[in-house]
């Protein structure tokens, strides 16, 4: 396996890695987890503490496993998932779990551990990681975020790090077969990002593939963000987001950070503390609409927030071929049964889809190439099939133009091949 080159395609939500070999052919790593095989890995760990002291210490498992595990764990436990979302903020430096210190990069450093154990020489050889256009964040520090990363893969015991932009990586997977030169527009919609890459290939008479980049642009909003409309519109509001309480006589909004934590599923737990649950039941106690409150309260402190956004997810994807789809849950006497139709969804989503053609518009305008001219539009992530992006993507390119990939291994298996054809050309120098 050492004469593999090596893309890692480390994701918000999932990580792949790829294997390119000499002979140009790729495989992804296949994971065994408690429920089979996998090629994407969840992006997840889980931290819990074994033993009695003084001989207790803390162990974690990660990706799908971690997610099962954490779903049927009764005892004390963290589970953490999109590290990535953090990768360029200042304002998460480091955690305790069970009394132990981990920096961001110390946590990002235990997963890249477990998703490249069994490879080969990782310390000699030269591996060829992903990275977003803009990361994740309102002010995001790009500088800190590839410090982070690089310090990340350094801990995990890769010292050969190099970096490319993910639409890159996806690019390269569709160019492999390209038999004369092209100018290709990539979008890679990923959980926390959507990325565009303006790119021109140039195939080789050695079959090597050259890759001139025209330009880049991103923007944080992505899959996760379509999940959360869902959540804002349809899901909170029947657990007390817009309702009020009495407080001396007066109508009161009830305060918005409880509803802000549904941005992400798993961050729900962390409100499972002695304090907020005294400031619920309060709450209830003084509430215009108390069942609904009461609601919230149960979601929290049973941990349904998994359940309740596979139920969303379900929704979300259900969309993307009927024109209206029943968001259904129904755990521990909590019960959300509603009807979302497209056109409904597309309105909750329109400034998030603008957004998404502001970065596009910024990426044509920076390669000073105008829509009519790209010849291929490369689309890839969950994402991609969402009506309303697609429909952008139809008005702005001919349908005719405009193809899909893998969504899950076209990135990682895009880097490997970049990878594989860096280290032939610095063989050939």
């Amino acid at each position: 396996m050492q004469d593999a080159a090596i893309g890692i395609d480390f994701g918000t939500t999932n990580s792949v890695v790829a294997l390119a070999r000499p002979d140009g052919s790729v495989t992804t790593r296949s994971f065994a987890t408690r429920q089979g095989a996998v090629d994407a890995y969840r992006s997840a760990l889980m931290f819990w503490r074994e033993g009695r002291p003084p001989h207790a210490h803390v162990t974690h498992v990660s990706g799908p496993d971690a997610l099962d595990m954490a779903l049927g764990m009764t005892t004390e436990h963290r589970f953490l998932q999109s590290l990535k979302t953090h990768l360029s903020s200042r304002a998460f430096q480091e955690t305790r779990l069970f009394g132990k210190l981990f920096r961001l990069e110390d946590l990002i450093a235990v997963f890249l551990s477990d998703l490249s154990a069994g490879l080969d020489g990782l310390g000699e050889r030269a591996v060829l990681s992903g990275r977003p256009v803009v990361f994740a964040g309102d002010r995001p520090d790009e500088a800190l975020a590839l410090a982070r990363l690089s310090a990340a893969y350094g801990k995990a015991g890769m010292n050969k790090v190099d970096f490319a932009y993910e639409p890159l990586g996806a690019a390269y997977w569709y160019a492999r077969e390209l038999k004369t030169p092209q100018t290709m527009l990539v979008a890679d919609f990923g959980g926390g990002t959507s990325d565009f890459s303006v790119m021109r290939f140039e195939p080789g008479s050695n079959g090597t593939l050259q890759a001139v980049p025209l330009s880049h642009a991103g923007v944080g909003v992505a899959g996760d963000t379509f999940d959360y409309r869902i959540i804002e519109h349809a899901v909170s509001p029947l657990l007390g987001k817009g309702s009020d309480y009495l407080s001396f006589g007066k109508r009161l909004p009830i305060p918005a950070h409880y509803h802000a934590a549904f941005a992400q599923w798993h961050r729900l737990s962390l409100m499972k503390s002695r304090e907020t649950m005294t400031e619920l039941k309060a709450l209830i106690r003084d509430a215009v609409e108390p069942g609904r409150l009461e609601d919230l309260m149960t979601v929290i402190e049973y941990d349904l927030g998994y359940e309740l956004y596979r139920a969303v997810s379900a929704t979300k994807i259900a969309l993307s071929s009927q024109e209206e789809a029943q968001l259904s849950f129904d755990q521990m006497g909590v019960r959300i049964d509603r009807t979302v139709t497209r056109s409904l969804f597309d309105r909750w989503i329109a400034d998030d889809v603008a957004a998404i053609e502001g970065a596009l518009d910024e990426a044509l305008a920076a390669a000073g190439i105008a829509g009519d001219k790209i010849e291929a539009v490369f689309m890839t992530g969950g994402t991609s099939y969402v009506p309303a992006v697609r429909a952008l993507f139809d008005r702005r390119f001919s349908p005719q133009r405009i193809h899909i990939g893998d969504a899950f291994r076209s990135v990682a298996s895009g880097l490997a091949l970049l990878a594989l054809d860096r280290q032939r050309a610095l063989a050939a120098a």
